[in-house]
């Protein structure tokens, strides 16, 4: 069964991660002359916290991978990843090249600069491990889930149950530890030990919707959530490098917002609002992926064109301009590329990967 309330999480860690890329940034003069924090102080001190919808995302995808996995065998699992990541992400890609053009042909300042191996590297959804830019800067978060896939896939082959999924928290947790302390960057980056909490957080939960609470499940979430707020402060640190952003990101407001996100996750996996099936909140979910992936890389050049183009109306009705017509944009990318191309996609891998060997072609010689 879906769980809409946990759609309409998504859709609001999209929003927070949106906020934080249009009006959170410690980017100075993002927005021209006048700084964000001038133009909108309360908004722009809010937003600075929104990049904590990232991982809020990572929760949120231990909780619905972990229910999407069982009962599925390896390949059907790769077959739902790829058919339900790639076709959005291919049409954005191609969609941020074609922004760049139009920039590049107008002589727009700050127009990036695309060459096709940077371009053919992206469709990879793998350009930072081939050390090429990413033409769409939010998906570096896209590899971060491929790794948490990869683990995933690698428990499926022996099967998913109750116990092997507690020993598997329970030693990721640990193995990231040992990494941490032999300061190793290979089990780093393996283990994903700067979320492994917050994945973990998100199958222990949804462990608990399908097998009910205990207190072996309640320690082990408790362990995760220490684990993961104590290295928070590294994230913490990261967002504090400019002077705009001083003053007000700090680790217990972060600890606190990430803690109520994580709650919200509970409260709609496993408590009151597991119940509600608002179709509305389905539809919301639907559209989050690609809103998420053109929101930045393609919201936030729109947004600046806007204002570039009619000054008068202000950096806020320029975003909310921007923003409005990203929504539409990936409620277009929802039906016409992931329900239709996406669907196709899923056939026919489904149908080729459960079809029989074919013999080898005779040797003609």
């Amino acid at each position: 069964m879906r769980l809409a309330a946990v759609d309409g999480l998504r859709l609001i860690a999209a929003v927070m991660v949106a906020a934080y890329h249009f009006l959170g940034t410690p980017t100075p003069h993002f927005w021209g002359k006048t700084e964000l924090r001038d133009i909108a102080p309360t908004l722009h001190q809010i937003s600075g916290y929104g990049w904590l919808g990232v991982e809020f995302f990572f929760i949120i995808s231990g909780f619905v991978i972990c229910m999407s996995c069982w009962g599925r065998t390896p390949a059907q699992f790769a077959v739902s990843r790829v058919s339900r990541l790639f076709p959005a992400y291919w049409v954005t890609i191609l969609l941020v090249v074609v922004v760049v053009l139009i920039a590049q042909a107008a002589h727009w300042p700050a127009a990036a600069t695309i060459d096709p191996r940077t371009v053919l590297g992206n469709l990879t959804m793998v350009p930072g491990p081939l050390g090429l830019d990413l033409v769409s800067g939010v998906s570096w978060t896209l590899w971060v889930e491929a790794r948490f896939y990869l683990l995933m896939a690698v428990l499926l082959v022996f099967g998913l149950s109750y116990s092997r999924m507690v020993v598997f928290c329970a030693a990721w947790l640990f193995m990231a530890v040992i990494a941490l302390e032999l300061h190793s960057d290979l089990l780093n980056e393996i283990l994903l030990t700067r979320y492994a909490g917050l994945f973990i957080s998100g199958i222990v939960l949804y462990l608990m919707r399908r097998f009910g609470q205990s207190l072996m499940l309640w320690l082990l979430l408790a362990f995760a959530w220490c684990y993961e707020l104590t290295l928070l402060q590294v994230r913490v640190a990261e967002h504090t490098t400019s002077s705009s952003a001083e003053g007000h990101v700090s680790w217990m407001m972060c600890a606190s917002v990430l803690t109520v996100c994580g709650g919200l996750v509970a409260v709609a996996g496993i408590g009151p609002l597991a119940r509600v099936q608002w179709g509305w909140l389905i539809t919301a979910g639907g559209i989050t992926y690609p809103f998420y992936l053109v929101h930045q890389s393609i919201g936030v050049p729109l947004a600046k064109g806007i204002l570039r183009a009619i000054p008068q109306i202000g950096g806020l009705t320029s975003v909310a301009g921007a923003l409005t017509c990203m929504l539409i944009l990936a409620a277009l990318i929802h039906r016409w590329v992931e329900r239709s191309f996406g669907s196709y996609l899923r056939r026919r891998l489904t149908l080729e990967l459960s079809a029989p060997h074919r013999a080898p072609a005779p040797d003609l010689r």
